[in-house]
Order: structure tokens, then C-alpha cells, then sequence
């Protein structure tokens, strides 16, 4: 199965099909807005604004399993990212990571795909066009960090 044959809620609550980012890379992201590690936010858009037109996009899923740190509501997280950071990439609603009753399905078919689930805020997993999860990277991974920055303009082509 294709992550892009799975669905999930917008941050505003309305259905988006994964479908729509088919045939681009994508970084999926577990974001928080009051963790040590949101800065992140800043090379998270600037990446997704730099190769967007190879073909590339971030998609942040907020989630409160960590720490408590994405308290906020659906309003208050898109005013947070876009106020501070000035995001522009696709946020969905907050979503469970970890296992168990009520985790995301995203997050379960990442976990079933690399055995891997973020033990953090800001975990981040690279998908390959074609849907199939190329590797996950620690929450202490900066999006500027250069092998991640190598495997997306690999995947990128």
C-alpha cells in the first residue's frame, strides 16, 4: 500500500485524501508549537519553500503525545505557524503517534513501514513518490541537517 492511498482531517477538520501529494517527495512531521524543538518550524518552511517546485512538501501533523505541547485548538495552531513562522505547507488535524487505541492511521502505516515511531516531537519520515516511506529521522534530526537535506534531493532526483 501507498501513503498516498491514505486519508486523514485537514487542521480545519475536512477530509483530505493523501492522493493529492502523489508524485511528490514529502516530509511528514509531528509537530508541536510549545516544544523545545518547534524552531524547527523555520527550516521546515524554508525547505518545502525551496524545492516545492521540484515537486516536494512538508506535511505537519500536530500532536499532543509529547509533553503536552500542542495544547492549542485547530485555530490557535494555524495562528501560531503562520504568525511566527509564516507556514504555508499543509497542516492536518492533531493526531495521535503512538501505538495503540486512537493512534492516527497515518501513524500506524509509518510504524508498520520502517518499525518506527517518533519518541518526540518533530519526528520526520521521507516519502518516496511513489508512497513508499524511504526513512525516518529522529526529532533531533534538523531539517537543514545535511543528510537529510541529501535524501530528499536524492528522492527528488
Amino acid at each position: 500500500m501507498s501513503f498516498y492511498a491514505l486519508s486523514a482531517a485537514s487542521l480545519d477538520a475536512t477530509p483530505a485524501n493523501l492522493a493529492a501529494h502523489a508524485g511528490k517527495v514529502t516530509l511528514v512531521v509531528n509537530v508541536a508549537s510549545a516544544c523545545g524543538l518547534t524552531p524547527q518550524y523555520e527550516a521546515l518552511q524554508k525547505l518545502h519553500r525551496s524545492r516545492a517546485a521540484k515537486g516536494f512538501a512538508v506535511l505537519a501533523f500536530p500532536s499532543n503525545d509529547f509533553g503536552a505541547q500542542e495544547p492549542g485548538t485547530p485555530a490557535e495552531i494555524r495562528a501560531f505557524c503562520t504568525t511566527k513562522y509564516a507556514v504555508d505547507f499543509p497542516l492536518f488535524a492533531k493526531v495521535q503517534t503512538k501505538a495503540g487505541p486512537g493512534q492516527s492511521p497515518v501513524y500506524a502505516f509509518l510504524h508498520k513501514a520502517t518499525g518506527k515511531l517518533p519518541g518526540w516531537n518533530f519526528g520526520k519520515y521521507l516519502i518516496g513518490r511513489d508512497g513508499n516511506v524511504l526513512g525516518f529521522f529522529e526529532p533531533t534530526v534538523a531539517p537543514d541537517d545535511p543528510a537529510l537535506v541529501a535524501a530528499i534531493d536524492r528522492a527528488l532526483g
